[in-house]
Order: structure tokens, then C-alpha cells, then sequence
């Protein structure tokens, strides 16, 4: 997989603009956007990897297998498809899309993603971001716990030629219902040629990722399947020159952290203990 970055030397809003690298997850083709060779995280978003858009014939689907968690808390968000949710708490749910399924894994959690058995059967058109957040240090090692939101509930600013479902914090005048451990923005903008937008600064940090379209921050533009972070200190205005959808994707800062696999700590020792235990399997999905 390829990967470039490039940071900003102006004294525009842009910090650095990072491009995805593409990869493969449980027969999916994904673009992964963090971690960076240069970015760590933005706010608390550790890992975002660009799901599709992939056509899936029947007999073909996602297959992401029992696999375990620490020390973060996800959302996959689809724009289009289904996937299955299991985990070892005992839900079953359909991800479908606009809906927030929030798994926070805590101090342990196995879970599993596929394609619906009807779905396998028929295939599927499937689209989609999937985010890891980092859990703040003293909440590591809290109860892992699931949430799920369906569209219908997750507020959207409107205006002429935009639409905004903020997924997870406060923007645009409205706020999900979606709790979270530490300062957090998500959030899923679908705009109309032409159209300019001043991106909301009430988090500390701020990354935006061109998902599909043509669109410019400032003077700056910024190219599909590329996350541009803003600079603290700036306000900055997203401009759509065609039709655009966009995600924003930040927060306050939680710190560095140590990443095995699909384990996420602020502790070494926690990551070692982690790898231990998923050797001597007590529960399965």
C-alpha cells in the first residue's frame, strides 16, 4: 500500500493534508486514513478507514471474523449496504445506514462483522466509514458497553444546498444524543455544487475528509480519499465545486497511544496483557 502526506509551510487553515492508503478488511477494499506515518489521531480518532464504495456479487460480502478490543470505542457508519454486528455482550445488530452503532470495548470486548445471510445470498452494494476513538486515560479500562442510534434520531442541520447529520458532539446548532467519553465531533456533510460552508471549530482539533466530490478549503483544494487537518487557531470555509460528501472527524486531545493489531492503549503493559488473553480465548461471537 501507498501512503503520502504533506504539510502545510503557508499560513493557511490547513495544517496537513493527509492521503488514504488503500488496503483490504474481511474482503472489503478500504482506503485507511489514520493512523499516519505523520498523524497519530485527530482529537480522539485513532483509525479511519474508508469503506468502498465495493459491489459485492452474491455469495460475496464482508467477513470480518471474531476479533478483540481494548482501550478504544468504534462507529462503523454506513452510507449504503448492511453489515451484522455480534459481540460477546450478546447483541445482534444491523448497521445500516445513517444509524450510529457505537461499541465502546473498554477493558475487553470480541466482536464480529459480515454480510447478512439474505444479503450474501442476493450481494450488495456496501459504502461506508468505520472509526476507531481513543478512550480518554482513566476510562481504558472502563465496562465495555454497545449503543445503537437509528437514522431517524441523529439531528441534521439543513440549509440550501447542505445537509449535516452530526453523528457524535455539537455543530451547525444541533447535537446528537450519542454519548461519548471525551470531547468528540463526527459528522456526515452532503453538499450541493457551489455551495460554501464555515467548518465549525468548537473542538481543539479537526480533521476533514473528502469522502467523494470536488472541494476546496480556503484557496487549498482537497482531493477525494484525502483528510486535510486544520490548523487550532484558524477558521476555515469549505467550498463544494461539484456535489461533495464530507466527514469531519475530531476532538480534544487524548494523548499518545500504543496500537497492536486491534488494541489500543495509553500502556504497554495493557497491550502484552491483551495479546495474553486473546491466546486463552474464554468467549467467542
Amino acid at each position: 500500500m501507498s501512503h503520502s502526506s504533506r504539510r502545510s509551510e503557508g499560513a493557511g487553515p490547513i495544517e496537513l493534508t493527509i492521503a488514504s492508503r488503500r488496503g483490504d478488511i474481511g474482503g472489503a477494499s478500504v482506503r485507511r486514513v489514520l493512523p499516519a506515518r505523520e498523524r497519530q489521531r485527530v482529537g480522539p480518532f485513532i483509525f479511519i478507514d474508508h469503506i468502498g464504495p465495493v459491489d459485492f456479487a452474491a455469495g460475496q460480502g464482508v467477513n470480518v471474523r471474531p476479533h478483540p478490543h481494548i482501550g478504544l470505542a468504534t462507529v462503523t457508519y454506513l452510507f449504503a449496504g448492511e453489515i451484522l454486528h455480534r459481540d460477546s455482550l450478546g447483541y445482534v445488530q444491523a448497521i445500516t445506514p445513517g444509524a450510529v452503532n457505537l461499541m465502546t470495548a473498554g477493558r475487553g470486548i470480541v466482536h464480529s462483522e459480515r454480510t447478512p445471510p439474505a444479503l450474501l445470498a442476493s450481494g450488495q452494494h456496501v459504502h461506508g466509514i468505520q472509526t476507531w476513538m481513543a478512550l480518554p486515560v482513566g476510562q481504558e479500562e472502563m465496562a465495555p458497553a454497545f449503543e445503537h442510534v437509528p437514522a431517524e434520531r441523529v439531528p441534521v442541520y439543513r440549509a440550501d444546498g447542505v445537509r449535516a447529520k452530526v453523528i457524535i458532539g455539537a455543530a451547525f446548532g444541533v447535537s446528537s444524543p450519542v454519548a461519548v467519553h471525551v470531547d468528540t465531533l463526527y459528522a456526515d456533510l452532503d453538499l450541493s455544487a457551489g455551495v460554501e460552508i464555515a467548518l465549525p471549530r468548537e473542538v481543539a482539533e479537526l480533521g476533514v475528509y473528502n469522502v467523494a466530490g470536488s472541494v476546496r478549503i480556503g484557496a487549498c483544494p482537497l482531493a477525494a480519499g484525502s483528510m486535510a487537518v486544520l490548523r487550532p487557531d484558524h477558521r476555515a470555509v469549505l467550498r463544494a465545486e461539484t456535489a461533495a460528501r464530507v466527514m469531519l472527524a475530531g476532538g480534544g486531545p487524548v494523548g499518545d497511544r500504543h496500537i497492536f493489531w486491534n488494541f489500543v492503549s495509553s500502556s504497554a503493559e495493557s497491550i502484552e496483557r491483551a495479546k495474553d488473553d486473546w491466546r486463552h480465548p474464554c468467549v467467542s461471537t
